[in-house]
């Protein structure tokens, strides 16, 4: 049972109710795959979508991680005998990690410091009269006095000066480490911090491309993502200097007034420990808290949208089951190509020579049409890397056999599944390059069943992925990659292994059970048989099932979103209406007179009434759009052909928090900046545009030393689609 306590705070978080709450944590604990509650357990989370049930379950990880640390730190405090009835009292009610160490910070065991080493030498009492004096609580206190009291040739005391500057380094580490000095600070940190950047002395030429940093300074609140990512960069790779401080005065203004109510000489004295303690400890540690909420800010935004990107890229729409002819070009190796056919399998593979001379390119010609001839094909995919455009410009002067579409393919992650150990399982006779020209076809023909293959960092459409926490770019990343696959549904008698890993419920082991009961038994021919698949037990089958299709079963609902435990009810509805199932997927009229509400039972409620209702009208249908090719501007190859003023049809390859990127077919992207996507305020580019869509862009500067090219939506019009 998901716990009550964190179920409460997570309600609150949300706006979710508490009930909701603790029921999708139960259904997580079970072990039900965040897709499957979304789909199939509406009523248990109040039709609760995948973004908060994600939410609900990160939320809850996170606090199960804070009660972990909280019982270490009861732990070692007891283990020490520090721990008091007040100091559990306030472990336990600490809301966050910040929190927890500050109550911890004074009790952590440290290393010698000149705090302990002055009191090693007995100076902890007049630190006390110090600061109580500070206080108001003793007027008369003269510190040279009351220090004169604690000098002690044998313990290293020389003078009252000696035994002040003892007591001040206790005072300077006390309130370094007081709560209510950090959570004061912390807040000043957060309003009034400004995060700054300079490059080293030095290091100039060498670090050229953080020219933009070398001399920065601006408020780390209001600073971008993208920015604090590059200059962390340049900073650990040691071309820049980072600080990110507020005004000094401001820091030593809220520390006084904790400590000083009082005007006088050990007010004085407690005023300079103060100042030191923040120049050596609280104003560091302040300042690399305040980095790290920088940095897990930035990560947080960057990773939003490389997920949001990669979203995009893996929904592309499809060309469907067609066979495809696809080239992988190159100039002085040739162009790599290969014949899939309908399923992706591959036919043939060979090469051609277009730039190798005009014998060379007669040549290609001929071979080319001989090999459509001899195997049709709906459409030629070639990779649009180096050479894509010379490829297409060779086989859209030819008169192709079978008239089909030549298609530009973003190939970003070819080369990497070539050379992966899944490419050399599938094409161990096969080199690398015929695996790419493999993956550049396959993802003409279904980009989301190939890209699964690679991992999605590799996709081309995040912006410093390397620089975000790695762990927990992964973990979105997968995310949306099992979203989108269970989105889709996965054809259980066609589906790679890999594909079918990010089912519901199954995985690598039980997808590679699975290809092999298809490859022993002949394919599925029902939904039901993969409970004869080794492995697959109950909870397996009742997660993945609902996701997988079976076209041309002997039950059209295996063909569907329709979950087999929901089969009886479908059957109910035909039988009441004295129809077959097949009548009733076929049949509007007949789906109009049904009345969901006399179906509802303990396996369905309303919302999941809904949903078969909704899937009986369009059965298995896909999410992602239709296919649409771009066509590029024929007499724009290179960025040499560009010139201000030109208006190109691009194709959006990378969306960022300051603008976008997009393909005009130049090998090189060019940068549309916020500022200059919409004659109206654009707060997120993605708000606009997606990665992958179809826009008209103007030419603004192009910077061939650079290799740069600036882009404007502004002003231009954009197509209706």
């Amino acid at each position: 049972m998901a716990d009550s306590s964190h179920a409460s705070i997570i309600a609150a978080e949300l706006g979710i109710s508490e009930e909701k709450v603790l029921d999708t944590g139960a259904l997580l604990q079970e072990g039900c795959s965040v897709p499957f509650i979304a789909r199939y357990r509406k009523e248990a989370t109040g039709s609760l979508d995948e973004v908060a049930v994600l939410a609900i379950r990160d939320r809850f990880a996170q606090l199960e991680e804070l009660d972990r640390r909280k019982a270490a730190v009861i732990r070692s405090l007891r283990e020490r005998d520090l721990l008091t009835e007040e100091l559990e009292r306030a472990v336990a009610v600490a809301p966050n990690m910040t929190a927890l160490e500050d109550i911890y910070l004074p009790f952590r065991p440290k290393r010698r410091t000149r705090a302990s080493i002055a009191l090693g030498k007995g100076l902890k009492g007049l630190a006390d009269a110090l600061v109580d004096a500070a206080a108001g609580e003793r007027t008369d206190l003269d510190p040279l006095s009351e220090a004169a009291r604690y000098i002690d040739g044998g313990k290293g005391v020389k003078s009252a000066d000696d035994a002040l500057a003892g007591a001040r380094d206790i005072i300077a580490e006390r309130a370094s480490e007081d709560r209510r000095v950090r959570v004061a600070l912390r807040a000043v940190f957060a309003r009034n911090g400004r995060l700054s950047s300079k490059v080293v002395r030095g290091r100039e030429e060498e670090g050229l491309k953080y020219r933009d940093y070398f001399d920065l300074e601006e408020p780390a609140r209001s600073t971008p993502s993208h920015r604090i990512l590059a200059v962390f960069r340049g900073e650990r790779e040691g071309f820049l200097t980072v600080s990110a401080r507020p005004p000094s005065e401001l820091a030593f203004l809220e520390m006084e007034r904790v400590f000083i109510k009082a005007e006088g000489r050990a007010a004085d004295e407690v005023r300079k420990a103060i100042r030191d303690g923040y120049v050596r400890l609280a104003g560091p540690s302040m300042e690399t808290e305040l980095k790290n909420a920088l940095k897990v800010r930035a990560d947080r935004e960057a990773i939003g949208v490389f997920s949001s990107n990669a979203r995009e890229v893996l929904m592309a729409p499809p060309l469907g089951a067609f066979p495809v002819m696809a080239i992988d070009p190159g100039i002085r190796t040739g162009c790599k190509l290969v014949i899939l056919d309908a399923r992706g399998r591959l036919v043939l593979d060979d090469v051609i020579f277009p730039f190798s001379g005009r014998k060379a390119e007669e040549e290609a010609r001929r071979k080319v049409c001989r090999i459509l001839e001899k195997h049709p094909v709906k459409a030629v995919a070639v990779g649009n890397g180096t050479a894509g455009r010379e490829t297409m410009a060779f086989l859209q002067g030819m008169e192709l056999p079978g008239n089909p579409r030549a298609i530009l393919v973003n190939e970003s992650g070819a080369s990497i599944y070539s050379a992966s150990k899944t490419a050399r399982e599938e094409f161990p006779d096969r080199d690398v390059t015929v695996r790419g020209s493999v993956s550049i076809g396959r993802r003409l023909q279904d980009p989301l069943a190939e890209l699964v293959k690679i991992d999605p960092k590799s996709i081309g459409v995040g912006q410093y992925q390397h620089d975000v926490d790695q762990k927990k770019l992964t973990q979105s990343l997968e995310d949306v990659v099992v979203s989108c696959v269970n989105a889709v549904g996965v054809e259980l008698n066609t589906a790679s292994p890999h594909l079918l890993s990010y089912v519901s419920g199954l995985g690598p082991g039980l997808a590679a059970n699975i290809v092999a009961w298809r490859g022993s038994m002949g394919p599925f021919r029902s939904r039901a048989q993969l409970r004869e698949v080794s492995r697959l037990g109950p909870r397996a089958f009742e997660q993945s099932a609902g996701f997988l299709r079976i076209r041309g079963s002997v039950n059209p609902l295996d063909a569907s979103a329709v979950h087999p435990d929901h089969y009886v009810i479908v059957e109910r509805m035909a039988s009441d209406l004295g129809c077959s199932v097949e009548d009733l997927l076929e049949n509007e009229s007949m789906r109009e007179r049904i009345n969901v509400t006399h179906y509802v039972c303990e396996k369905a409620g309303i919302p999941t009434l809904r949903d078969i209702m909704s899937e009986l009208a369009k059965p298995g249908r896909d999410p992602r759009k239709n296919f649409e090719s771009v066509e590029f501007s024929p007499s724009v190859h290179g960025i040499e052909d560009l010139n201000p003023g030109m208006e190109l049809t691009g194709v959006v390859s990378n969306v960022t928090a300051f603008g976008v990127f997009v393909d005009v077919g130049v090998h090189q992207d060019g940068l549309v900046h916020v500022s200059q996507m919409s004659d109206r305020f654009v707060k997120k580019p993605s708000d606009l545009v997606k990665a992958g869509q179809k826009v008209r862009v103007s030419v603004l500067e192009v910077d061939l030393q650079r290799r740069r090219i600036s882009l404007a939506m502004k002003g231009v019009r954009q197509d209706p689609s």
